[in-house]
């Protein structure tokens, strides 16, 4: 056991075989092998994706401009939640470190808080992450455009609130004067998508699906600013340093969006097609990459469990030595360590 006073070994001892290198035991040797293998794999796939990046025409996403909400308070937050997420784990990997600490003195009520303590971090990141997936996925309520131009803008600002929509055709189920009021962004967006909406921001109408027609009652957004990721004929790629590229409101901002919503040329969310925050390839490697990495995470918090079970029970204190906890920790830290590279290649880059 590491606790124990360290040894001089002998080179004959060491590398005479018949025993195991450096007095490591068959399980931790295995579970090296095990690790390295899939370093190698997700070094494969960073590798694939820094490629991918630096070779597509257009403007990558950047990370504080796709990453900045919070739930239950918003949009505006640039990478606040995924630094706490990526803060939880690493705390995780501390507490995983003081269980074994703790297996190493035989303190079986140690291991058992310090090992709670991980499963709970764990438990944390995977809902954040399930949470940002989500997020993903449905998007912004702007969602991407493609303007008269041909360029291509993502949108940042304050999305008006939809009040209601108040029919003015009566349809298969809406008559004239209803005000419907459930389901309305889903709506809105789904409208948008086929080309249904009509008019401009200040009178705009919508055509729902059981054909009546609505006008849109929905308060002005704030501070919209398109940002183009994709030049055109009119507009030039936006800076991310600099805010004056963007097109602003008072430069008619609002009348572009609106004018690419009613034409249907609109993408929203995420999905392995396409995607609104920037090339197709962007999407399907985020769903790729942080998905291995979160299967990773939902295995380590499963052994975790299974470990932690067998603690209480006491199994490991009567073998008289925990190193299925040490085991387990060195699995732990391993995907720690990768979410810190998938981090800084997703995220911060």
């Amino acid at each position: 056991m590491a606790g124990h006073a360290t040894k001089e070994i002998d080179s004959a001892t060491l590398w005479g075989g018949k025993g195991s290198p450096f007095s490591a035991s068959y399980g931790k040797l295995m579970m090296w092998f095990f690790l390295v293998s899939d370093a190698l794999t997700f070094g494969g796939l960073l590798v694939a994706y820094g490629y991918t990046r630096y070779s597509t025409q257009g403007t990558w996403p950047i990370g504080e401009e796709t990453f900045e909400a919070l739930p239950f308070l918003g949009n505006g937050y640039p990478l606040a939640y995924v630094a706490l997420m990526t803060f939880i784990l690493i705390v995780s990997s501390v507490t995983m470190v003081l269980a074994v600490e703790a297996g190493h003195r035989m303190d079986k009520k140690g291991v058992i808080k310090w090992m709670l303590a991980t499963i709970i971090g764990g438990f944390f990141f995977l809902g954040s992450q399930a949470w940002e997936w989500s997020h993903f996925i449905h998007g912004t309520p702007f969602g991407k455009v493609t303007l008269n131009d041909g360029s291509v803008a993502v949108v940042k600002g304050d999305f008006g609130t939809i009040e209601n929509f108040e029919v003015i055709e009566a349809g298969h189920h809406h008559a004239v004067g209803d005000l419907v009021t459930e389901d309305l962004l889903h709506e809105f967006q789904h409208a948008a998508q086929a080309g249904h909406l009509h008019g401009t921001a200040d009178n705009l109408t919508i055509h729902l699906h059981d054909g009546s027609v609505a006008k849109v009652n929905k308060a002005a957004d704030e501070n919209l600013q398109l940002i183009i990721k994709e030049a055109g004929t009119k507009h030039a790629i936006s800076s991310a340093a600099d805010e004056s590229t963007r097109v602003s409101a008072e430069e008619g901002a609002a009348d572009e969006y609106y004018a690419a919503l009613t034409k249907g040329a609109v993408v929203y969310g995420a999905n392995m097609t396409q995607n609104e925050y920037g090339p197709d390839q962007y999407g399907q490697f985020f769903f790729f990459i942080t998905g291995f990495h979160g299967f990773h995470v939902f295995s380590g918090v499963i052994i975790n469990i299974i470990i932690f079970l067998g603690v209480l029970r006491g199994i490991y204190h009567q073998r008289g030595h925990y190193e299925m906890v040490e085991k387990t920790g060195l699995y732990w830290h391993f995907v720690d360590l990768v979410w810190v590279f998938v981090f800084t290649f997703f995220y911060l880059i």
